[in-house]
């Protein structure tokens, strides 16, 4: 019997399953390849102390930023947030936990988390605040830090498109975080800016097999923000 993955609303998307106090990792990187619109549901539901797991909080007023203003978010599992005052403010007044990660390390123990990888070692953070409190052993004469891997409740992630059977492909910097997150969770919702029939894709080019995909919400004219635009003059 064929599983019907789509929903026809973000907010559909995540009936029955957010909950208060879940772990949630969110793609993204700065504002490019964000689950916006499933980040919107989530503040429209209301549930709080959540743990969330993403690169960056987003910007105050987009991304992550919104459950920070709304104070949703008790715990930031992140490697950059230095583009939201929100973040920073509630950090300072100890009003926000965070676990801090080198972007390097923060995607290896997502991607070891869905791997069923529960820990690694690396050289990354040796002899910085990030190994303190952390187990640390050599190794052919160096000296490595034990990370553990990272699994979530819930994945956000968003898509360039998407089969009904939840097959991804992604579109170029917006692929970053999303893949790895895709596999790291007991369940893992899609938003995609294109819904395409079953077997339009080439087997070779889909890059999150719809194994890992528990729902698809589409959603064509997402806003695309960009965090930080610089320009330059043309040559003459």
């Amino acid at each position: 019997m064929a599983v019907n993955k789509i929903y026809g609303t973000p907010v559909g998307a995540l009936a029955g399953v957010l909950r208060d106090g879940m772990t949630i990792m969110a793609g993204g990187f700065g504002l490019c390849g964000i689950p916006s619109a499933l980040i919107e549901a989530i503040k429209l539901s209301g549930v709080r102390d959540l743990v969330c797991i993403s690169n960056n909080a987003g910007v105050d007023d987009c991304g992550l930023g919104v459950l920070l203003q709304t104070r949703q978010i008790r715990k930031m599992i992140s490697s950059y947030v230095g583009e939201n005052a929100t973040f920073a403010k509630q950090y300072l007044a100890g009003e926000l936990e965070i676990e801090f990660n080198p972007q390097g390390t923060l995607a290896e123990r997502i991607r070891a988390g869905g791997a069923g990888i529960p820990a690694f070692f690396t050289r990354t953070g040796v002899g910085t605040a990030v190994a303190e409190g952390k187990e640390l052993r050599d190794f052919d004469g160096q000296t490595y830090v034990m990370e553990r891997g990272l699994r979530a409740d819930l994945a956000i992630i968003h898509a360039w498109k998407a089969d009904p059977e939840g097959n991804l492909v992604y579109r170029k910097t917006a692929r970053n975080f999303n893949p790895m997150m895709a596999t790291a969770a007991a369940m893992t919702v899609v938003e995609v800016e294109e819904l395409v029939p079953l077997g339009a894709f080439d087997p070779d080019h889909i890059i999150t097999p719809g194994i890992f995909v528990n729902r698809i919400v589409h959603v064509p004219n997402v806003e695309k923000r960009i965090e930080q635009r610089t320009v330059r003059k043309r040559a003459a």
